[in-house]
């Protein structure tokens, strides 16, 4: 019972954290920020299992959202998602402390649900990686006992919300899974179990991305791009181990890396590497501490040896899930966060058990939103909530009556919008989770003067014909091209009108025009069989099915098991 009292107290604690964090975001409407897109009645395509070609970092997420949204206003499932994130962080990383008291297990979930990696991941808009970090302490323990009778569906219970979140939250999850499991007893077994229940999970996204026609993603100039970069004064290597640098600049909260507060944070996670260095023994420990370490070697690529990830990638392009290095610093967060706790176990229990030990444990709890105070109300009113314009509805009921096969091309042909209904905040273009048709978008994206190219198959071969300048109503319409949308710059002066000569403009509107083309020839995407999704989300949810019918046991690490007597004969 006091176990779930604890485990209770830390899931509030973490959602009233969720609530400052959101805040106007929670009013009625949707939040977009840059990778965070959520529209309103989503609808199950090819798209959302990944059957269109373009490259599945969509999946599973996007199907997840879709079923929720069948039962739930899809601006209520967002809002729960995100709130999901903080509960489940600050509840995971308090139940991996190695203690019976509060105090240190809600100083844990509060530095594991609010710091600057959670920021600036919510800022991005990666929801769907941040599900995995959020439970990644709970990784943490099942990969601990994945040899015990039992272990291999406990695994797969907590790896759920990484499967969820797709390719990325996989990736750390697996790096962290795979540590433990290798420095803990019958590491044989447990790391047979780990990998199997890693790489079943993945099906959803991982068959369909090996199997579309343009292979795997790659692309050395990503490198560079997506490199740490620093948001404090200890530059980019300094600024990963305080949990921040990520590669987007304008994702950094207001504040943040100032001389005084990043002194201030430096000093807490150095304090906490102390701590778990020398009073966390345990073998899970360990395993946290090397992939900590190799976490940190992989978010450090990019800054530091950019040639070396650029020849990698080279060689295997499936080497560019290494890009986006700063991801890699989420099981040292987990580290500083267990750090923290055992760091306030011991003030509490050793010679400052008095008044100074509370103090101390008071600091701890309150620090880390003290020293990151503008991720507080919506990351001070940059996470707004918005309705979609009502013509946005209008071009989905024409788009959705009319029989006539064909895509939908968006222009300008860009991939993120600074959409004027949106407050001009940054966000990926809307249009292809809104529409029930296949969209086609420039998927390439511009990072300062470095340009990472486009991914999508469809995208890339209308590539020169859309920058090219002249008429395009004809190529369109060779390519399978049924609507444009002009869904930013729609004024008349905009160039693309002049350009879509022969095109009906059958809506014009300020905040969308829709053109229709006339028998567009019918066009392939040439993604993956279908027989392949069915065959993966088959196996996937068989196995999670399964995962409960096992006996359950609690998601916690084997040293808060109260070890079992043996009977003397």
């Amino acid at each position: 019972m006091m176990g779930r009292a604890r485990h209770g107290v830390a899931a509030f604690t973490g959602l009233v954290l969720g609530l400052l964090a959101i805040g106007p975001g929670l009013a009625p409407g949707f939040v977009l920020s840059f990778d965070m897109v959520f529209v309103p009645d989503p609808v199950f395509s090819r798209m959302t299992f990944g059957l269109t070609g373009t490259v599945p970092r969509h999946v599973p997420s996007d199907a997840f959202v879709t079923a929720l949204a069948t039962v739930l206003p899809a601006d209520a499932v967002q809002k729960l998602v995100l709130l999901a994130i903080f509960v489940m962080a600050c509840t995971a990383a308090a139940s991996l402390v190695p203690s019976e008291r509060l105090a240190p297990r809600l100083a844990a979930g509060v530095l594991y649900a609010w710091n600057p990696f959670v920021a600036e991941r919510l800022l991005l808009g990666h929801w769907a990686f941040l599900l995995g970090y959020a439970a990644l302490p709970w990784v943490v323990g099942a990969a601990a006992r994945s040899a015990e009778p039992g272990g291999g569906a406990r695994l797969v219970r907590a790896l759920i919300p990484a499967a969820i979140g797709g390719f990325a939250a996989m990736a750390i999850s697996a790096l962290t899974a795979l540590a433990v499991a290798a420095v803990g007893g019958e590491r044989g077994r447990a790391l047979a179990r780990t990998a199997a229940a890693l790489v079943v999970l993945s099906l959803p996204w991982l068959v369909t991305g090996w199997l579309r026609p343009a292979g795997m993603p790659g692309d050395g100039v990503g490198v560079e791009a997506f490199a740490a970069r620093a948001d404090t004064p200890f530059g980019a290597l300094g600024s990963l181990f305080l949990l921040g640098g990520a590669w987007n600049r304008e994702t950094v909260p207001a504040g943040y890396g100032a001389p005084i507060t990043a002194a201030a944070w430096l000093l807490v996670v150095v304090a906490a590497v102390l701590a778990y260095g020398r009073w966390c023994r345990s073998a899970w420990a360990r395993g946290v501490a090397l992939a900590a370490g190799a976490g940190f070697v992989l978010a450090s690529l990019g800054a530091v040896v950019p040639g070396l990830l650029r020849w990698a990638i080279g060689l295997w392009p499936g080497f560019a899930v290494l890009r986006d290095g700063q991801q890699y610093v989420a099981p040292l967060a987990v580290l500083v966060a267990v750090g923290l706790g055992v760091l306030v176990e011991r003030a509490v229990t050793g010679r400052w058990a008095d008044t100074s030990g509370a103090v101390l444990a008071i600091f701890a709890i309150l620090a880390p939103v003290v020293l990151l105070p503008t991720l507080a109300w919506g990351a001070a009113g940059r996470l707004k909530a918005v309705d979609y314009p009502a013509e946005w509805a209008a071009a989905r009921t024409l788009v959705e009556a009319d029989s006539v096969p064909g895509d939908v091309l968006v222009l300008p042909w860009a991939t993120y919008r600074s959409y004027g209904w949106n407050g001009g905040r940054t966000s990926l273009d809307a249009l292809p989770r809104y529409l029930g048709r296949r969209v086609i978008i420039s998927d390439a994206v511009m990072i300062g003067s470095l340009t990472v190219r486009a991914e999508d198959p469809r995208a890339r071969r209308l590539d020169e014909a859309v920058r090219a300048g002249g008429p395009l109503t004809e190529r369109l319409r060779a390519a399978g091209i049924r609507y444009v949308a002009l869904d930013a710059e729609t004024s008349a002066a905009n160039p693309a009108r002049q350009r879509l000569a022969g095109a009906t403009p059958v809506l014009d509107r300020p905040d969308l025009v829709l053109y229709r083309i006339e028998a567009p020839v019918k066009a392939e995407d040439g993604g993956a069989p279908v027989w392949s999704a069915v065959l993966a989300w088959t196996i996937v949810i068989g196995v999670i099915l399964w995962s409960f019918f096992v006996p359950a046991s609690r998601l916690t690490p084997c040293f808060l098991r109260r070890p079992r007597r043996r009977r003397t004969p």
